[in-house]
């Protein structure tokens, strides 16, 4: 069976590189870098771009990072790695907390 393919703009904003993707998979991955992004611009922390990080990371790591997400730029990536990082929900800590609090004798219709 042969994949459906679409080529999709490699990075959100300033990307320059295209690539064929899987059709949904380049959707859901599109969808959720967008997600993540407009949440962190809701928060206001896109607002201002005044801050400037620098640091040496493996290319291979930069490489398979950019592969992954679809984006081009180093810029796109960090700022969507520390967005990812900033508006984690903690989900599975939180639902390990609440492990065992529901009444066993609750009803659930089932």
């Amino acid at each position: 069976m042969a994949k459906a393919a679409v080529r999709v703009r490699r990075g959100l904003a300033v990307g320059k590189r295209t690539k064929t993707l899987p059709k949904a998979a380049a959707k859901i991955q599109i969808a959720r870098i967008n997600a993540v992004l407009q949440r962190a611009e809701e928060s206001g922390l896109r607002a201002e771009k005044t801050g400037r990080i620098a640091g040496r990371v493996s290319a291979d790591l930069i490489k398979q990072a950019k592969a992954r997400t679809g984006l081009a730029s180093d810029t796109e990536l960090v700022e969507f790695a520390l967005a990812n990082v900033a508006l984690e929900d903690n989900f599975a800590e939180t639902f390990r907390k609440t492990r065992g609090t529901v009444d066993p004798t609750l009803k659930l219709g089932f």
